[in-house]
C-alpha cells in the first residue's frame, strides 16, 4: 500500500467558483476540507470545511452560487469558522475528478486550500494506481509531488518527514517529559535512554523537530528559513 502527498493547481476552467473566489480575492487565508459524502445518483454533495477568512465575504460568494443549496457556517473565532454545504456536483468539478475514476484509491483527509486555491491532499492506494492518476490528470492541471512512499507509520503526516532513529529520539523525549515546562526530564536521561552520547542525542533531536516544524508549516502555511 503506497501512499502520495500531491499538490494541485487548477486552472481557471476548472475551479469551482468559491475555489476561484480563494484565489482571486483576499478574504481566505486557509481553508480545509474535513470531510464530504456524494450522493452520485442525486448529484448531490454534503461538505464540512475549515476556514480562515472573512467570514462576510465568504458568506457573500457562497450566496452567489447558484449550485449550492444549502449551508450553515458556524464562528469558531472572529477569523476563522467551520462551514456546512450541500450543493450539486458542478461540471468543472467532474472535469478534473475524472483521473480518480475506476482506481484502487483513497483520499486521507483533510484536504487542504491554500490561498491560491492550490489542494494539498494525501492518497493513499495501489502504486499502479496512483502513478495512472498522475498521468492522467489534464494537462492544465499542475501537479506537484511533495512525498511517496509506503503508508507506513506517519505516512502522509508530518511525522513521515522523521528517520526511524530521530522518531526514536523524538518520542522518548516527549515520553520522558523532556518538552515539559518545566521540563522533567534532562538531555542527560534522554541521551542515556537512547543509548548515545548527549551531543548525539541533541543533533537527533534538533534535526527530528526542524523536520517536523518544516512539514508542518509547509502544509499548513508559514515558511522556514
Amino acid at each position: 500500500m503506497k501512499y502520495l502527498d500531491v499538490q494541485l493547481r487548477l486552472p481557471e476552467c476548472m475551479l469551482h467558483p468559491l475555489a476561484a473566489f480563494v484565489r482571486n480575492e483576499d478574504a481566505v487565508e486557509y481553508e480545509e476540507l474535513l470531510t464530504w459524502n456524494i450522493d452520485p445518483e442525486r448529484s448531490l454533495e454534503y461538505e464540512l470545511f475549515y476556514l480562515e477568512a472573512d467570514a462576510n465575504r465568504y458568506r457573500d460568494a457562497l450566496h452567489e452560487v447558484e449550485s449550492i443549496l444549502e449551508y450553515q457556517l458556524t464562528p469558531i473565532d472572529e477569523r476563522s469558522f467551520h462551514l456546512w454545504v450541500c450543493q450539486e456536483t458542478r461540471p468543472e468539478v467532474r472535469r478534473w475528478r475524472r483521473a480518480f475514476d475506476d482506481r484502487r484509491l483513497v483520499i486521507v483527509p483533510p484536504i487542504r486550500l491554500d490561498e491560491k486555491a492550490d489542494m494539498r491532499m494525501t492518497i493513499v492506494g495501489d502504486g499502479d494506481d496512483l502513478q495512472e492518476l498522475l498521468d492522467d490528470l489534464h494537462d492544465e492541471i499542475e501537479a506537484t509531488v511533495n512525498e511517496i512512499g509506503t503508508y507506513t507509520r506517519g505516512g502522509g503526516t508530518p511525522i513521515s518527514a522523521l528517520t526511524d532513529r530521530q522518531h526514536e529520539a523524538v518520542t522518548t523525549a516527549l515520553a520522558l517529559g523532556y518538552y515539559e515546562v518545566p521540563r522533567k526530564a534532562p538531555l542527560t536521561e534522554v541521551a542515556a535512554t537512547l543509548g548515545c552520547a548527549e551531543s548525539s542525542a541533541s543533533l537527533l533531536l534538533r534535526r527530528g523537530e526542524r523536520a517536523i516544524l518544516s512539514s508542518v508549516l509547509g502544509r499548513y502555511g508559514g515558511t522556514v528559513t
